[in-house]
């Protein structure tokens, strides 16, 4: 039994847009993804055999891509764990609740405790957003001359037909000629422009011509630009969040305790997790001398009761994916309440710490990439040659 079973795959087209997050990682062709699946598989086994069942089962959910990323994100913790010669236990029952965390673990002679949080960036509006599978029929229209951008007007109620716009769509893209479009533009002459309405759908597309070595590629994916989108919540927030909502769930635990957050987001800043958690960094002049000193909207300073004190650390890790396991390096952020009990460090970890309301970083002392026992470029290869 393994997560992924060994078998000839033929498509290795990009994720499409309706497509689950399991049935991508199922059906991906390609050496680059048949690595992934390698490392997914022989973690997997490194699992007590009474935990392998459930992780399974999450990491195939078709349903839930938020399901397989959580599990991705606790698989890759319990290999750096025990890659860093650490003994894991598995939900194992500690602390005053009577809830079990994810890893209770001993290094050393040393117990501590790591919680894991998948945390993802969210979008303001999905009022905004065409469903999935329209992307897809957009995207699957035969385009090998141009590009096609879109913007959305106005969506109905119900599913628009997917033929009649296709249909619409490649006749007219057949219909321009990608070079002469290419003069045009050099004489400042607009894009074309094809709007699209059906019912109480409105649409808009601009076609933009691929450049000659790039034609007549019957694979091709049609759109090449999306929407601008917003996003519904900033870092520090959605960081700020995970940590509040895992820091007070086991009680007192008598030991140190460790929240590890994978933090996916477009454009992750350290600024945001510091902000989180120490609060923002504020400067004012005092005395005439300016003064570097932090607000009270930080995790470990929001309170004057040592509330937050039980969590010891943050392991944070930007965007952890697969494709990332081997390059984006941990970091642990101790806690700035004296209440806290002291992090352990792990070798492959970088280190941050408040001092004097200015962050002090360390590097990690060993790659992350020689704990996981992969080498830095993994995957080796292109994801979509």
């Amino acid at each position: 039994m393994a997560v992924y079973v060994s078998r000839n795959r033929t498509d290795a087209s990009p994720k499409r847009a309706a497509e689950p997050d399991s049935e991508f990682f199922e059906r991906i062709a390609g050496p680059f993804w048949d690595q992934v699946r390698d490392v997914i598989n022989e973690w997997w086994s490194h699992l007590p055999a009474q935990s392998r069942p459930g992780m399974r089962s999450r990491l195939l959910d078709r349903n839930s891509g938020t399901n397989v990323f959580s599990a991705l994100w606790e698989l890759y913790l319990h290999e750096m764990l025990i890659g860093s010669g650490c003994k894991v236990a598995i939900e194992h029952s500690v602390g005053t609740t009577g809830k079990n965390p994810d890893f209770l673990v001993i290094r050393e002679g040393e117990r501590f405790v790591v919680e894991a949080i998948w945390s993802a960036q969210r979008l303001a509006d999905m009022g905004e957003q065409i469903p999935p599978p329209l992307i897809d029929a957009i995207d699957n229209v035969p385009s090998p001359n141009f590009f096609l951008s879109y913007s959305v007007h106005a969506m109905g109620a119900a599913a628009p037909s997917q033929k009649r716009l296709k249909n619409g769509l490649a006749q007219w893209l057949s219909s321009l000629d990608p070079d002469q479009v290419i003069a045009d533009c050099e004489r400042k002459v607009p894009l074309p422009r094809h709007t699209w309405q059906e019912a109480d759908w409105s649409l808009s597309f601009e076609a933009i011509p691929r450049s000659p070595g790039k034609r007549d590629d019957p694979a091709a994916r049609a759109i090449g630009v999306y929407p601008s989108i917003s996003w519904l919540d900033v870092g520090s927030d959605r960081v700020l969040d995970a940590v509040k909502k895992k820091g007070g769930r086991y009680g007192d635990l008598g030991m140190p305790f460790i929240v590890a957050v994978g933090h996916a987001a477009f454009f992750p800043e350290n600024r945001d997790v510091e902000t989180a958690l120490y609060g923002a960094s504020v400067e004012y002049v005092h005395t005439g001398t300016p003064v570097v000193g932090r607000l009270s909207n930080g995790y470990w300073n929001s309170t004057y009761d040592h509330a937050h004190g039980k969590v010891s650390g943050v392991l944070t890790v930007d965007n952890p994916a697969p494709w990332t396991w081997a390059k984006n390096t941990p970091v642990l952020w101790h806690s700035s309440d004296p209440a806290s009990l002291p992090a352990p460090v792990l070798p492959s970890w970088a280190t941050a710490q408040l001092a004097d309301a200015q962050v002090e970083r360390h590097m990690p002392t060993c790659p992350i990439q020689d704990v996981l026992g992969l080498p830095q470029l993994w995957p080796v290869g292109d994801a979509f040659p």
